[in-house]
């Protein structure tokens, strides 16, 4: 009887010390801290998959038990609460911190950066890179003129709206949010100085945003811009022509083009501005800040014509008399062919 007892007594104290085990692993995988080199972000989209919440978990943070999760995950109801959005998950972090930080939608904002962009096509692209909407819906949103006209714009100012910078919003956004957001940006970075600055030119916000994208599509070096910038608007001031080599490559649909031919500038179109007076209906790109205020506060000086310069570096040599372009034309005219550019 004695020794029944003790064999008793002997399985009694191993499930003990099994319970005592698993208890001290299971409450130490529970509150384990997330030991991370650096932040890791957890992106869930609108098809709210749990199992591909936790896999990215297992990828990025490394669980401590993917079981334990699952049976946290399930006592706090997160399956069934899963939210769309971009969550920064740090070390130090626990699993049930991870859960409550998931289940309760507090995202990480994304720092969304856009710039040197051409096209609304390319700003689609650059923004859905980015963002969680999807790019050939945003190109079928800026492309719908009614869409553009909520906003006080038509389909060839439209891009003038966006402006060029970094802006902190959720990754998650709508594309309404995101459009509403772009407006408010466009309506304070339009503020009164830099209004009243556009009128002293003359220019309402949309043709400064027009004439800045033609001055960065001409100029490569941003130091030339406000030199640029102040040749278009004597050029303006003097009621000719703007004879812009950029609006003839955005009117033949080729932006790459390297030598502006005879053929080029008769072709029919409103932006070809060797063949309609002022402006061209909208920017031939998204201008940066930078050259919207060049625009601003362009250079004084007696300029009316430019030329590449015949080094071909990019830049530009600038002339106040036809006779001064004609030689500088001739001479760009020379290296183009010496190099067998045509």
């Amino acid at each position: 009887m004695k020794k029944r007892t003790k064999i008793i007594l002997l399985i009694a104290g191993i499930l003990l010390l099994i319970v005592i085990s698993a208890t001290i692993y299971i409450y130490n995988a529970i509150f384990e801290p997330f030991d991370l080199p650096e932040t890791v972000y957890i992106y869930i989209d609108e098809e709210k998959e749990y199992d591909y919440v936790v896999s990215q978990l297992e990828e990025k943070a490394d669980l401590p038990d993917e079981r334990i999760f699952h049976f946290l995950a399930d006592r706090m109801n997160y399956p069934n609460r899963v939210k769309t959005g971009r969550y920064a998950i740090k070390s130090g972090m626990t699993m049930p911190d991870v859960i409550r930080l998931l289940r309760s939608g507090v995202q990480e904002p994304v720092n969304l950066t856009f710039n040197n962009i051409r096209t609304l096509e390319n700003l689609a692209g650059r923004l859905s890179d980015q963002l969680m909407v999807d790019s050939l819906s945003l190109i079928n949103v800026l492309n719908d003129s009614a869409v553009a006209s909520g906003y006080g714009f038509n389909n060839q100012t439209f891009g003038a709206m966006f402006i060029p910078n970094t802006y902190q919003i959720y990754w998650d956004t709508s594309v309404k949010n995101l459009l509403d957001r772009m407006k408010r940006e466009h309506d304070a970075f339009w503020n009164e100085e830099r209004k009243m600055k556009a009128e002293a030119l003359g220019l309402t916000p949309v043709e400064v945003s027009t004439l800045a994208s033609i001055v960065e599509e001409e100029a490569t070096y941003s130091d030339e811009y406000a030199t640029v910038a102040g040749l278009y608007l004597n050029r303006i001031n003097k009621g000719m022509r703007l004879e812009a080599d950029p609006t003839v490559k955005y009117a033949v649909g080729d932006p790459a083009l390297r030598r502006i031919l005879f053929k080029h500038l008769e072709v029919e179109s409103p932006y070809n501005t060797y063949k309609n007076d002022g402006l061209p209906p909208g920017p031939i790109r998204i201008p940066s800040i930078k050259g919207i205020d060049a625009v601003l506060n362009p250079a004084e000086h007696k300029y009316l014509f430019m030329c590449a310069k015949d080094d071909l570096s990019g830049r530009h040599n600038f002339a106040v008399t036809h006779a001064e372009h004609a030689r500088n034309a001739r001479a760009y005219q020379r290296a183009l062919n010496e190099r067998g550019i045509y």
